[in-house]
């Protein structure tokens, strides 16, 4: 997950192990689309630059939706009661009417305060004096959100950085459920670890569909599987399954369609400059695990240039109908759907 070269993991992994250390910025910008990495350098930061028993006095939490910055800068520049260091947070700072005035207090902060501004799921203007002040003498997290092509990768490096280890299929039955929301993902996966056997370490679709509730068996995952090998019996099967799901949703269904056949199309791309490209450069251009590739090496074949383009352009028609565009009042999502379905196959 990076952003403008920056790996956000490492840069929050850093800000963590400082924290412990006890070594701070003056100021730290926390933003960006995705919220669960500024939220975590802002607990660790929170956790470790004030002794517990000091907080009452050194510790001020403010939130955008009722402060002003005149306040945050006043704490800013207070004292310690005990002779140690001041943290200043401001939480939804992206409803902060004046933030921008913040940048004042920058001008001349005290070594002894650290100040935190907490954006959830936004970002300051980076043309501004604010920005360009906490570049300057502070630390910018700005936490693009995951693209869907990102997610299982994703999730097979979180799993890793906590010592398990999980099978493809099973992180892109987890990244169907979750899309691209972190907080989703890492929530899933605590309460299916407290489910699991002690001591267990590889996670399976089994896993995933037991204890998170979603079902391979009626999942997108296995549908583009099908369509992949133009397997149109159990396609249109798996399709009238899951149209008929009392969570399915139009738009989100005709997304993952999308992911799957652009994939497929720069695939597609790669294979005409390159008839036989190297396992490396199909990971470079698809972003799956090398587990699938047979599943691509099959549609490429099933969906030449031509007929994938047809099917991305079906796609298009298909999500401005599945938000109601040029649709009846009374024609069902699910019908739409089975209908696309039908279509992708006789293409």
């Amino acid at each position: 997950m990076a952003k403008s070269g920056v790996n956000i993991g490492a840069q929050v992994a850093a800000i963590l192990s400082d924290a412990k250390a006890g070594r701070f910025k003056p100021v730290y910008l926390l933003m960006g689309d995705e919220p669960y990495y500024p939220d975590r350098a802002c607990d660790a930061i929170m956790q470790y630059a004030v002794e517990e028993d000091a907080r009452d006095f050194d510790q001020f939490v403010f939130y955008g939706s009722d402060a002003n910055s005149d306040d945050i800068i006043t704490a800013a520049r207070g004292f310690s009661m005990f002779g140690g260091r001041v943290l200043v947070v401001v939480k939804e700072a992206q409803l902060l009417k004046d933030l921008e005035k913040l940048a004042v207090y920058l001008e001349k902060p005290l070594d002894s305060t650290v100040l935190v501004i907490l954006l959830h799921a936004a970002t300051v203007d980076k043309r501004k004096a604010l920005y360009k002040a906490v570049q300057k003498i502070g630390e910018v997290v700005d936490s693009p959100a995951l693209r869907d092509y990102e997610v299982a990768r994703w999730i097979g490096d979180y799993y890793a950085s906590r010592s398990l280890s999980i099978d493809p299929a099973a992180a892109e039955l987890l990244a169907e459920y979750a899309g691209t929301s972190i907080d989703t993902i890492v929530l899933e996966t605590e309460k299916m670890l407290k489910n699991l056997p002690e001591g267990s370490s590889r996670i399976v679709v089994e896993d995933i569909e037991k204890n998170v509730g979603i079902s391979r068996q009626f999942s997108i995952f296995e549908l583009t599987k099908e369509l992949s090998a133009r397997n149109a019996p159990k396609a249109l099967y798996l399709a009238a399954q899951i149209a008929s799901s009392v969570k399915f949703q139009m738009p989100a269904a005709v997304s993952a369609l999308y992911t799957h056949f652009y994939r497929i199309l720069k695939y597609q791309a790669l294979r005409l400059k390159d008839p036989n490209p190297s396992p490396q450069a199909k990971a470079e251009v698809l972003g799956v695990n090398p587990y699938f590739f047979r599943e691509y090496d099959l549609a490429v074949r099933n969906y030449p240039l031509e007929k994938c383009m047809g099917v991305i352009s079906l796609l298009n028609d298909y999500d401005y109908k599945g938000k109601g565009g040029d649709v009846g009042p009374y024609t069902k999502p699910e019908s739409i759907f089975i209908e696309l379905i039908t279509k992708i196959l006789n293409i």
